[in-house]
């Protein structure tokens, strides 16, 4: 291969936030700066909406203490946005990365980045400007196809599975005041997060009971009589649902309230927990409560997976060095390997298969009879979220017997 052209590296963050994508633009920025083929290392301010207004910070002036502590810091330290590249915004594009001698350009996000780097490497060549895109991938979803799974999701996964533990124990010191406790997750049409909250159940009367994915079409009667086992069984239910449930007439449960759509046409929606909760109370005729972790799930620093967080500083090591080869149009992969223990090592996907495809979750890794994730979902998703939970003890509840 011919010797690439010198020049400047371009970085940025997109789409959501989470807790470890900044470990990403931790071993991306480090990797750069270590390299002398690459001359300037520029961060995109809020992603390529920034990148339009030509608003570039230059990474080499930040000082070297900030980027070991950005490797523990949640959100997008450089900025995001959820901007979808419009036809004259790509030439506008091209015409600021001949300003800057951008060479290397590198985006850390989902699907939707995937797109917006793959249009990118596109116009590039077709303009026959020498330009390596890579595309960094990140998203809690974990949708992203031809990887094992996707940075960010090991941390959310932790969280949420702490979570309904937590949640759980609230409902239990007083199951008969609200004996029905919905939690409502993210994920868009994937349920791999709803999937994540059984990761800190051990028997079948642990929480928590009934999960539902968008995988499955909702049904109410199945649903409700599901519940009703359940309450039977125990005494008091935890359902974990995935925002993007759709009923048979393929209607999104949340529709009643949706607020949008995004940037790319996705449905902003949040009232699938509500939909639920009426559901219950008008036809079981028990009380009940929905919680919603909203951004907390994405980004909470203090459940961030040291699994994830090492995972998603490889990836952006990885992306440079691609890059240095003259990789383009592609998205770095992570390839697991289970001997003779979990690790991960980094492959390479055309880009024109990833953007906006997505991974949904298997039909091996979830029971739809039982609504519960299956043996092997556990296989797969508990090396992610690094230490096993921990588990709550619970008082004997024998009553004393009088003589």
């Amino acid at each position: 291969m011919a010797s690439l052209r010198s020049g400047n590296l371009l970085i940025g963050q997109s789409g959501g936030a989470t807790a470890v994508i900044n470990a990403s633009l931790v071993g991306a920025v480090e990797a750069a700066l270590n390299d002398t083929r690459i001359k300037g290392v520029y961060g995109m301010h809020y992603g390529i909406a920034g990148l339009l207004n030509e608003d570039l910070l230059d990474l080499r002036q930040q000082p070297d203490t900030l980027w070991p502590q950005l490797l523990y810091t949640p959100s997008a330290a450089l900025g995001s946005c959820r901007y979808k590249l419009k036809e004259q915004d790509i030439e506008k594009a091209l015409t600021i990365f001949r300003r800057y001698d951008i060479r290397y350009l590198l985006y850390i996000g989902g699907n939707d980045s995937a797109d917006t780097a793959h249009r990118l490497a596109l116009a590039a060549r077709k303009s026959n400007y020498e330009l390596y895109a890579i595309s960094i991938p990140k998203t809690i979803d974990n949708d992203l196809p031809f990887t094992d799974h996707s940075p960010g999701y090991g941390s959310a996964a932790r969280f949420l599975a702490t979570a309904t533990q937590d949640s759980t124990m609230n409902t239990l010191s007083m199951p008969s005041h609200y004996p029905v406790k919905i939690i409502e997750t993210m994920g868009r049409n994937a349920g791999w997060l709803a999937a994540s909250s059984a990761l800190g159940k051990h028997d079948e009367s642990d929480a928590p009971h009934i999960i539902l994915i968008p995988e499955q079409t909702f049904r109410a009667e199945r649903f409700l009589a599901q519940v009703e086992e359940a309450y039977r069984r125990y005494g008091y239910v935890v359902v974990v649902a995935s925002e993007a449930l759709r009923d048979e007439q393929g209607q999104a449960l949340g529709a009643s309230g949706q607020v949008g759509v995004d940037a790319f046409q996705h449905p902003l929606l949040s009232g699938t927990a509500q939909a639920l909760v009426e559901l219950v109370k008008q036809e079981l005729h028990l009380r009940a409560r929905f919680d919603k972790p909203g951004d907390f799930q994405r980004m909470s620093s203090r459940y961030a997976s040291p699994v994830d967080r090492q995972e998603a500083y490889l990836v952006g090591q990885e992306a440079v060095k691609a890059a240095l080869r003259g990789e383009n149009d592609k998205m770095i992969t992570l390839v697991r390997h289970d001997e003779p223990t979990y690790h991960c090592s980094t492959g390479l996907v055309d880009l024109k298969n990833v953007a906006n495809v997505q991974h949904l979750i298997p039909e091996t890794y979830f029971d739809a009879h039982n609504a519960m994730v299956t043996p092997a979902f556990y296989t797969y998703a508990q090396p992610l979220i690094g230490e096993p939970l921990t588990r709550y003890p619970r008082v004997d509840t024998t009553k004393v017997i009088t003589l």
